[in-house]
């Protein structure tokens, strides 16, 4: 397994930290508003970043694992929408200045990269020491796939929301926004601002949605630097991506059933395992092709605008 390199590690940590400080440190030390074309040229440098870095394990290590690495990032990189629209309802709820909104995913990322790096070292010597759990995670992800095709969405009411209601417990929350700022001091005493409140729900709706993504991606290998690295890569594009796509992600309506598909054959394929063998390029195109069904669906069957008020659920898995 790769994963036994420490050499791959090492230098893959180091790009991590490479681009967020060109990130944080020159590109986008000013707060402001990223436009179309900025998103798009990110996410361009993300997704070939990822491609190179396929390459680069076909090169260096072997075929087989540049394709399980491209399968593992496209199931992350399709999650990843599932994600943006929950971003964007948050957002349009707490009305978040477009200017600040990169600083709110930057950190939120950064905290994403941490959280996730830990669920998949527990979920690698979970899996090395009980090999049955592989039948516990795909158990999981048919049973969140089914949920995701037949679970309708609900309104979306952030006072009602119990991590928004677990925060104003525990800290005083101003009312309005104190520009770039998470915390500011009022009347001598320490208030957390709406963008901590914000920042916070960006963070357990990633919770959430690794809880369905990382047991995805270890139905298609276990080698944890496989694993890390494609859930890494679709999460460091994530942000670029939220910009290029948060106003048209509406639009794509029926990539959730693809989604669900997408899980539902994931879990499957754990599930049988032991049976059946599924070729990784197989894997790749059903998943490719899933995905590509869904949108070109999406925009054939334009959607149907929701009852007044429905604005859509945060936690719809």
């Amino acid at each position: 397994m790769i994963a036994t390199n420490i050499w791959f590690w090492i230098g893959f940590i180091a790009f991590v930290l490479a681009m967020l400080s060109l990130d944080l440190g020159i590109f986008n030390r000013t707060p402001h508003v990223v436009g179309a074309r900025e998103a798009l040229t990110w996410t361009a440098v993300w997704v070939g970043l990822a491609l190179a870095f396929a390459v680069g394990l076909a090169v260096f290590a072997d075929r087989h694992a540049a394709l399980t690495f491209l399968t593992g990032y496209v199931i992350e990189e399709s999650l990843s929408v599932d994600n943006i629209f929950v971003i964007v309802l948050i957002f349009q709820y707490f009305a978040v200045p477009a200017q600040f909104q990169h600083r709110v995913l930057f950190w939120g990322i950064l905290g994403a990269l941490i959280m996730r790096g830990l669920f998949i070292g527990v979920g690698a010597a979970l899996l090395a020491r009980f090999e049955w759990i592989i039948y516990l995670f795909g158990a999981l992800l048919v049973i969140t796939g089914i949920r995701m095709a037949v679970k309708q969405d609900e309104e979306f009411d952030g006072e009602q929301n119990a991590v928004v209601r677990l925060v104003r417990r525990v800290l005083p929350v101003t009312s309005t926004y104190r520009g770039k700022h998470f915390f500011t001091r009022e009347a001598g005493r320490r208030h957390a601002t709406p963008l901590l409140l914000v920042l916070v729900l960006v963070e357990a709706t990633d919770l959430i949605f690794a809880i369905d993504s990382i047991p995805a991606i270890f139905g298609i290998t276990r080698d944890p630097f496989l694993v890390f690295t494609s859930n890494i890569f679709a999460v460091l594009g994530l942000r670029s991506l939220f910009f290029l796509l948060a106003t048209v992600v509406t639009k794509f309506h029926l990539l959730k059933y693809g989604l669900a598909v997408i899980l539902t054959f994931v879990g499957t394929k754990m599930l049988a395992e032991y049976w059946i063998h599924i070729p990784i390029l197989l894997s790749l195109g059903i998943v490719i092709g899933v995905l590509a069904v869904s949108i070109v669906a999406s925009l054939v069957w334009p959607p149907v605008a929701p009852p007044e008020g429905k604005t859509g659920s945060m936690f719809g898995r």
